[in-house]
């Protein structure tokens, strides 16, 4: 079950309260306790579990073909009649609490957080989907009981199924199970609303911690929604820009420009481009660890290897770069608990199903001419957001960087 609702439905008083409820839709409901619910997941040889994101969260069930319709009247249940109980509610402050310091310890996490912290400052996509701590200690029962009356509504809901079930036992179930959710404000609930419009600052947000042995860095411009014409020359560029790790056993003989520099230079540990959409709005750029020393040189050749799309790219390492991608989202999809991801996730963003052939035809359209197009759109000559933690005293300031998004300035 995808619902279209996350951390950016939030309010600063708020913030943390969509992740809060889902832990709190586990912890029993009124017509079964938690222990109950915990031994007939068991029983049906089942997994029950869900995540918050930004913009959505999702519960998912994987159980036999037989279980379908209890597993769906299971999460029908958890997500309409949660029981909130209030001793239950302060026992799981600990858990979130918890869950926070483990986080905190995850440095790929953290770098993400401030860089949307950062860029999407004074907006709801810039708070953390976990919320702060002063927040996590006094949300209530009323808190928990609002946001799912006034978020959990029938036009931000996406069923959807992949594996041993039929479209029509999916849709009958979903009737059945579901029918009697509120049905939500028309004037607000439309397909693609959006809450709260993200604002993009150009800005950088630095922690220095000299204690760590290795820096982490993130470079990123604006980019575009899901539903931009400039989406799929996005993924490309991605793959194009490629990954790499030192414990991987390429390096010099990498296609990808980017890589190959880094690896030949020994500039970093790894590096890792990203490409995060919304619905009106996007990021992409670089994430990267490195030594200390290295982050001067590895800056560089960051700056240089993204500006570089938007003046010099080839048809060869583009029909590269697609085959590449091709090849990795049909991977993705080697499970139904992948497909059924991929039904819900294009639900919400597009309202309809984008089958293979279709994905594969948006891709096999972009050349290189689509990827300097896009480039000199969010790329060249364009704000960044940038962020560090660790020993970052070698980091180049922000107008350095600023000064590297173009070659020749028009």
């Amino acid at each position: 079950v995808w619902i279209d609702v996350g951390s950016r439905d939030e309010t600063p008083e708020n913030n943390g309260v969509a992740h809060f409820y889902e832990h709190m839709a586990f912890k029993g409901t009124k017509n079964m306790t938690q222990h109950q619910l915990e031994v007939e997941i068991e029983n049906l040889g089942g997994h029950l579990n869900a995540y918050t994101s930004r913009e959505q969260t999702v519960y998912y069930a994987k159980v036999f073909k037989k279980d379908v319709p209890r597993a769906l009247e299971i999460l029908s249940d958890i997500l309409q009649n949660a029981n909130l109980d209030e001793g239950a509610i302060n026992r799981e402050r600990d858990v979130i609490l918890r869950e926070m310091e483990e986080v905190s310890k995850m440095h790929e996490e953290v770098i993400f957080d401030q860089l949307h912290e950062t860029a999407y400052q004074g907006s709801a996509l810039g708070m953390n989907i976990l919320g702060p701590k002063e927040n996590i200690l006094k949300i209530s029962k009323k808190d928990l009981q609002d946001f799912v009356k006034t978020q959990y509504t029938a036009p931000r809901f996406v069923v959807a199924g992949a594996g041993a079930i039929e479209h029509k036992q999916l849709a009958e179930l979903a009737e059945k199970t579901f029918g009697n959710l509120p049905s939500g404000d028309s004037s607000t609930d439309t397909k693609f609303r959006v809450s709260s419009p993200a604002k993009f600052t150009g800005s950088d947000l630095r922690y220095r911690e000299d204690r760590e042995h290795l820096a982490h860095l993130a470079i990123a411009v604006e980019s575009a929604s899901w539903t931009s014409e400039h989406t799929f020359p996005l993924m490309v560029m991605q793959t194009l820009l490629g990954c790499w790790d030192r414990t991987s056993g390429s390096g010099s003989n990498m296609a990808s420009k980017l890589c190959k520099t880094v690896a030949e230079q020994e500039a970093a540990v790894s590096v890792l481009t990203f490409n995060t959409s919304y619905k009106d709005t996007g990021l992409f750029g670089v994430y990267a660890v490195a030594e200390p020393d290295r982050l001067n040189d590895l800056s560089w050749i960051i700056m240089e290897s993204m500006s570089r799309l938007s003046y010099k790219v080839t048809e060869e390492e583009v029909a590269r770069a697609r085959n590449q991608l091709k090849a990795t989202m049909i991977a993705q999809l080697d499970s139904a608990s992948s497909v059924a991801e991929d039904i819900g996730r294009q639900m919400i963003c597009y309202g309809r199903r984008l089958t293979p052939m279709e994905i594969f035809a948006r891709i096999d359209a972009v050349d290189a001419a689509a990827v300097k197009n896009t480039a000199n759109t969010f790329i060249n000559d364009n704000d960044l957001a940038v962020t560090g933690y660790g020993p970052i005293h070698e980091m180049p300031d922000y107008n350095f960087l600023r000064r590297r998004t173009y070659w020749l300035r028009g």
